[in-house]
């Protein structure tokens, strides 16, 4: 039979038993749970600059710049499930992004098809037009010539509208007005303007270079876009000479 002191005994031992149940049941559900990795807020930000503007300037956003090639193995890691990679150019101050060179491999099933088919969602392609891929060259040049007197990676590369019309006018000639050739130089600056490529025009009438530009087409594809403009350039003044 019993007595009170046997049942309070007894409840403290179900009370313990509990207790432990609880326990074990904490310790398996602390096991089970998966380990989080947070990313930081410095990470994080560089990281977002990146993906929204597909590059950074060390003399404009110092800050983010150091983040990046502090943290260049981890920005990767992020970007990794997106298919895109992190390239720094360490002598210009210079961070961007590229697409992983895997998705453009083409397999023989495949070899036909035009690149147009694919586009990555988080890089806006680059579509320019002829006369836009012309001026291109012509700053990457106006932009080399600043390095070899300067030094690679100085900063302070700039362009004149009044050199950047006299160069284009050698190969797409003059409209005849010179508020109609301005106003397509304008045109066609704003439009790299977008992609990072130049500032906006000044009050001197003047651009800087980024220095993004010795990145965005390898120098055999605009010489031979140069040469292609030089070639029309001749036969125009032929035909009129005829």
């Amino acid at each position: 039979m019993s007595n009170i002191f046997d049942d309070m005994t007894g409840s403290d031992g179900e009370e313990r038993s509990e207790d432990a149940a609880d326990e074990v049941s904490t310790d398996h559900a602390t096991a089970d749970a998966p380990s989080v990795s947070y990313t930081s807020r410095e990470i994080k930000g560089a990281t977002q600059e990146l993906l929204k503007f597909g590059l950074l300037e060390a003399d404009r956003k110092p800050n983010l710049y150091r983040t990046v090639m502090t943290h260049h193995a981890r920005i990767d890691e992020v970007l990794e499930p997106l298919d895109l990679r992190l390239r720094i150019d360490d002598v210009r101050g210079l961070a961007f992004l590229t697409v992983a060179g895997d998705l453009f491999e083409k397999t023989e099933a495949s070899a036909d098809e035009s690149e147009d088919e694919w586009s990555h969602p988080l890089v806006r392609r680059q579509r320019l037009t002829l006369e836009q891929s012309l001026l291109v060259a012509i700053l990457r040049q106006m932009y080399l010539a600043h390095e070899q007197e300067a030094g690679v990676g100085a900063s302070g590369a700039t362009a004149s509208l009044d050199e950047l019309s006299s160069s284009l006018q050698l190969y797409v000639g003059s409209s005849g007005s010179d508020a109609r050739d301005e106003k397509r130089l304008r045109t066609l600056l704003e439009a790299l303007r977008a992609h990072g490529i130049v500032s906006e025009v000044d009050e001197k009438d003047q651009v800087n270079i980024r220095p993004i530009i010795t990145h965005l087409a390898s120098p055999e594809s605009l010489l031979a876009l140069v040469e292609h403009f030089r070639g029309l350039s001749v036969d125009s003044h032929r035909d009129a000479d005829a």
